[in-house]
């Protein structure tokens, strides 16, 4: 947990400063990039820094990498839920302005706007949740696959949620009049969800076997046999 928490906030720190932060003023602290107690955070930074964890982790304790990551795209919805809840209780990342009958008028602010962080927490969480285990109990993709699911599907559902949610003030719109830096990043990982997908496809010869592998995370975290939990996406 301790590498996969480092992961999340060196990531997601680094992330929000390389892709959405823009100076103004004067000179910044050379510390500044990991300046978290001054706020922003990318998930997608926080992608990155947890891939990265997993595979030191991985590395580390000689466990299986693949597993692992399957492992964590199966319980990731469950903190996505409740961090667009809290988005939303905070009043940050609000919508657009809109005039559907739902539009709320958040504290400090005088116009309706589309509850977006509700939008995401349930497209993000409970949705995205039953989607990949339903892939994974139905059709037993071989290991990687449901990470690269998790990446496009979120990919998927944060870029159709971008329309609805306002860009960052010190962004605005990167191209074309209505493009985001989100949906530009959101972009990416469908193409790295596709990839994955492909590259990890069952070879000729252990297709089946690996199609049809209980999947057990309890294995790739150095547990015996009694301790495996076989069908659960997190110890």
């Amino acid at each position: 947990m301790g590498w996969l928490a480092a992961g999340v906030v060196v990531g997601g720190r680094l992330g929000w400063w390389l892709f959405y932060h823009r100076r103004e003023g004067a000179a910044e602290p050379w510390y500044e990039p990991i300046a978290i107690w001054h706020g922003g955070m990318s998930f997608h930074g926080g992608l990155v820094g947890v891939i990265i964890a997993l595979a030191l982790w991985s590395r580390a304790r000689r466990a299986p990498l693949w597993n692992l990551v399957d492992a964590a795209a199966l319980a990731t919805p469950i903190g996505l839920f409740f961090g667009r809840i809290a988005n939303f209780i905070s009043a940050e990342l609000v919508g657009r302005p809109t005039g559907v009958p739902w539009g709320m008028i958040f504290p400090g602010d005088t116009v309706p706007r589309h509850p977006s962080q509700l939008y995401e927490a349930m497209l993000e969480g409970p949705l995205l949740l039953f989607l990949l285990w339903a892939v994974r109990n139905r059709l037993r993709p071989s290991e990687g696959r449901t990470a690269a699911l998790f990446l496009g599907l979120y990919g998927l559902f944060r870029f159709a949620v971008e329309f609805t949610r306002q860009p960052d003030s010190q962004l605005g719109f990167i191209a074309f009049g209505w493009l985001t830096m989100g949906q530009l990043l959101s972009l990416l990982l469908v193409g790295a969800g596709i990839a994955l997908w492909l590259i990890r496809r069952p070879s000729l010869e252990s297709g089946s076997t690996n199609s049809a592998r209980v999947f057990r995370p309890g294995r790739a975290l150095g547990y015996s046999n009694g301790a495996e939990l076989t069908g659960c996406g997190r110890s």
